[in-house]
């Protein structure tokens, strides 16, 4: 581990530990409190190198001194104009009065944690303009909110903050600003390890391993390198993962991002997922709200969905939606092969993914492309909405390869999981089916429960059997679309591996002696079964007996 991420890490288990000792452990506020906290850090210091970086001497005066934030408070409140407006657009402004030592020169004052709160809301209000997300109706979600109010002592806020504040003044992040993707999507993983539950199965709270994210990027985009003005799109997009993978694989500044996501916890992390991998132009496309009722990313003119180049979800398997079903059910045209019954008894288990299935091919460009995880028994279905997906899917050359995954490799479910690929160009001639289901290697999560990880030769065996489209023993095959049908529309690998017969050549004497080792087990066997049908009988005769008298 380098030491710019250890010192990361030690930052988060600091700040969790501290909202430990303040009773807000496990709560479901905490998210919020580090999340939050380790984001003003990271703007904070990326400020800071902006500033001390940009061009003239306003920015020499600052990378001479010795704190450069005293030598920033000097500056005319022209000088930090100019030099405000000669930084990136991609970090928020910061006037002296926001920037962490000046909040660590104010902790003596008794009400700290209201000068605490205040400058976060500060720094939200005078950089909503760029940096707000917002709900479908038009509700802006300010980039900060008030924390210590989560601490439910009044006496003990004040504390929180100094506490807080305490954990960030020794470390900076500017080392980091060189690092890769790879370094902040690790970070980000490990940053909300403990608050990436599906919450009992609710919307849209699953969390991508990035493993598999990176499958579903690379395979989706593939060695296209002539890329510009992309745009991809995540209708259930939890905490980003498959967006970042797949505008790092693109290049984030080839990409505009778009997201739709019940769940505010989850927007509040795709927030932060944007901010970290330098995408805060796409913020104000990061819409929090319920992507199958009201789809907020519409055409010019408001009449039909926005169609993308690229579309990724890893959404809900099953859940109760029957209060919002019959809105969903009235629009047939968006849902052509129909919408989840409720059932009488087990609402949970309505299969809201196949809204979601039908709800990304509508959200494709004519040659645009999608990837969706779906759980492994759909891509055999025999019946139902599944089935009439499915035969869409065949028929019209819509699927272009399917990766049925090992188990347990997602956080939040133990259900076996498939990755499915379209086309909307419809140009493939086959279909590529990789069975991945016995790759991967077990560990034990931080609960102590059994998952399973590709490690990085598993996942470039993956991406480059499936962009050469081999056929390699009980793993790949490509099969034209007729066979397909022939098989009932099934996307399942091991259905169209060639069974192998092994011929040995043995004598006369071998092949008897073989016959009598059968025949001398098969007695063997019939023995035993008639003596414990013998001793059922005795029991059950003994029971009866006992039952009359």
């Amino acid at each position: 581990m380098s030491e710019i991420k250890e010192k990361t890490v030690q930052l988060i288990d600091a700040l969790k530990a501290t909202c430990q000792a303040y009773g807000l452990g496990n709560d479901g506020n905490e998210y919020k409190i580090i999340t939050q906290v380790f984001l003003y850090k990271f703007l904070n210091d990326k400020f800071g190198y902006e500033v001390k970086n940009a061009l003239g001497v306003l920015s020499e005066r600052l990378r001479n001194s010795e704190k450069w934030e005293l030598a920033y408070a000097g500056l005319s409140e022209e000088e930090r104009f100019f030099l405000q407006s000669a930084i990136s657009a991609d970090v928020p402004i910061l006037e002296p009065e926001h920037l962490i030592a000046n909040l660590w020169n104010q902790q003596s004052k008794g009400d700290f944690d209201l000068i605490f709160d205040s400058t976060m809301a500060d720094i939200a209000f005078k950089n909503a303009d760029i940096f707000s997300t917002q709900t479908t109706a038009n509700t802006k979600i300010p980039l900060f909110e008030p924390l210590t109010v989560f601490v439910t002592d009044p006496s003990q806020r004040a504390a929180f903050a100094r506490a807080l504040v305490d954990k960030l003044v020794n470390f900076s992040f500017e080392e980091a600003f060189g690092q890769s993707y790879d370094f902040f999507s690790n970070i980000f993983e490990y940053l909300i390890k403990d608050y990436n539950t599906a919450g009992g199965g609710k919307y849209a709270e699953y969390y991508t391993p990035h493993a598999i994210a990176t499958i579903m990027a690379r395979l989706l985009v593939g060695d296209a390198t002539n890329l510009h003005s992309i745009e991809c799109y995540d209708p259930s997009a939890g905490t980003g993962t498959l967006l970042m993978a797949l505008a790092h694989q693109i290049g984030e500044d080839r990409c505009t991002i778009f997201s739709q996501d019940i769940s505010q916890r989850s927007n509040k992390m795709l927030k932060l997922n944007l901010l970290l991998n330098g995408l805060v132009s796409s913020l104000d496309n990061a819409i929090q709200g319920d992507t199958l009722v009201s789809p907020y990313h519409k055409s010019d003119d408001g009449n039909e969905l926005r169609q993308f180049d690229f579309v990724v979800s890893n959404p809900p398997f099953k859940m109760d939606f029957s209060d919002t079903r019959e809105k969903i059910a009235a629009m047939p045209v968006r849902f052509w092969a129909g919408v989840p019954k409720v059932p009488k008894k087990k609402k949970e288990s309505m299969a809201i993914y196949t809204c979601f299935i039908q709800h990304v091919l509508n959200s494709l460009k004519d040659d645009g492309r999608g990837a969706i995880v779906v759980p492994t028994g759909f891509i055999t279905a025999k019946n139902g909405i599944e089935n009439k997906i499915l035969k869409k899917l065949v028929e019209d050359k819509l699927v272009y390869g399917c990766v049925s995954m090992p188990s347990n490799v997602f956080a939040n479910t133990g259900t076996n999981v498939s990755v499915l690929f379209f086309d909307k160009s419809c140009s493939s001639e086959k279909v590529i089916l990789i069975d991945a289901s016995k790759l991967g290697e077990e560990y034990k999560d931080s609960n102590g429960l059994k998952k399973v990880r590709l490690n990085q030769e598993e996942v470039n065996k993956i991406i480059s059997t499936f962009q050469l489209k081999e056929s390699v023993e009980n793993f790949s095959v490509a099969v034209p679309y007729k066979e397909i049908k022939e098989k009932g529309f099934s996307l399942s690998a091991g259905q169209y591996f060639e069974i192998k017969l092994e011929h040995v050549d043995i004598t006369q004497d071998e092949f008897e002696e073989r016959m009598k080792n059968f025949k001398q087990n098969l007695n063997r066997m019939f023995a035993e079964s008639h003596e414990l049908e013998k001793k059922i009988l005795e029991s059950l005769s003994a029971f009866t007996f006992q039952k009359n008298i």
